[in-house]
């Protein structure tokens, strides 16, 4: 038990926001019974990599041998209150940073070191550093260390933090005392997020159409045709904000490196004039990095072509 507190006390001080433990035993069947009917309705056209693993996602222990334990953990990334000017579109608000899965890597690195030196000498123990490009139900396990619910957003919803969430996980051969029980579901009645998705991709019998997400679609899309919003230029942040637990969420207490401002001021006329330099000057080391410039024109240019004009937005 003292090493469990010590962990969960650690990882508070690296940056993490909330940490939770559980074990590393197969996640509920209803979780991978839901996960192949989405499958089967077609959920995951588009998203070949999602077809792939689907027995390890939901078994900790197959992804490292030995595994007894996973170190769920959270950083909350909702920045300070933002006006979007008008004529400017926006990006996700995850992408305001650096590429999470880096930093929430290093975190964890360290976080390892410092079990490693609260360890006897000599103990035999290994551990897998895990983001959400490793094939886990990361929100489920999550929510089964205690650390929130999965609401009708699809989102991981932390009762204090709301759903700006970012996760990352330890799984590791220590057997470490399991936290939860999960928190029940909190959604209640509230349909807040279906209603404010713009493309219907959040249905009201709970599933989620990923081909007709603006996040998708402004990332993993061939082109741009079926965009319905001139709003969003990288992924899509309606289903949160409209969240009644995000907007009483407060702003991040340590936000995660590599904010820059500027990416909230931009007019996707400028986009469409930029070349490779212009767009490394805006997002380097950033999640819209990997997308290229090629991308985020045809992004740009589907914004201009649609009748809804980008608006002012203070959430």
């Amino acid at each position: 038990m003292e090493l469990a507190e010590a962990v969960k006390t650690q990882a508070l001080l690296l940056g993490f926001d909330a940490v939770g433990i559980t074990t590393a035993e197969p996640l509920e069947s209803i979780h991978l019974e839901r996960f192949r009917s989405w499958l089967a309705e077609g959920g995951a056209d588009g998203l070949e990599y999602m077809k792939r693993n689907i027995q390890k996602r939901f078994a900790p222990a197959q992804l490292l041998q030995g595994a007894q334990s996973v170190i769920c953990a959270a950083v909350h990334y909702k920045p300070a209150e933002i006006a979007l000017a008008p004529g400017c579109a926006q990006i996700a608000r995850f992408a305001l940073y650096d590429d999470y899965h880096l930093f929430i890597k290093e975190q964890l690195r360290q976080l390892a070191c410092f079990i490693e030196s609260r360890l006897p000498k000599g103990t035999r123990w290994t551990y897998k550093i895990c983001t959400d490009s490793v094939p886990l139900a990361e929100r489920a396990l999550a929510a089964r260390a205690g650390l929130g619910f999965i609401g009708k957003n699809h989102m991981l919803i932390h009762p204090v933090l709301g759903c700006q969430i970012l996760l990352g996980e330890l799984v590791t051969t220590l057997p470490l005392p399991p936290d939860g029980p999960a928190l029940p579901d909190g959604c209640g009645g509230c349909t807040r997020c279906l209603q404010a998705c713009p493309a219907g991709a959040l249905r009201p019998d709970g599933f989620f159409q990923t081909n007709q997400c603006i996040s998708f679609l402004t990332q993993y899309a061939s082109d741009a045709a079926h965009l319905r919003t001139s709003r969003w230029l990288f992924g899509c942040d309606e289903c949160l904000l409209a969240c009644p637990y995000e907007q009483k969420a407060p702003p991040c207490r340590t936000p995660p490196p590599g904010f820059t401002p500027e990416r909230t001021a931009l007019r996707p006329e400028d986009i469409l004039q930029w070349n490779s330099s212009d767009f490394e000057r805006f997002f380097k080391k950033s999640c819209v990095e990997r997308i290229g410039l090629k991308k985020l024109q045809q992004n740009a240019a589907a914004c201009l072509k649609s009748s809804d004009k980008p608006t002012g937005n203070t959430r």
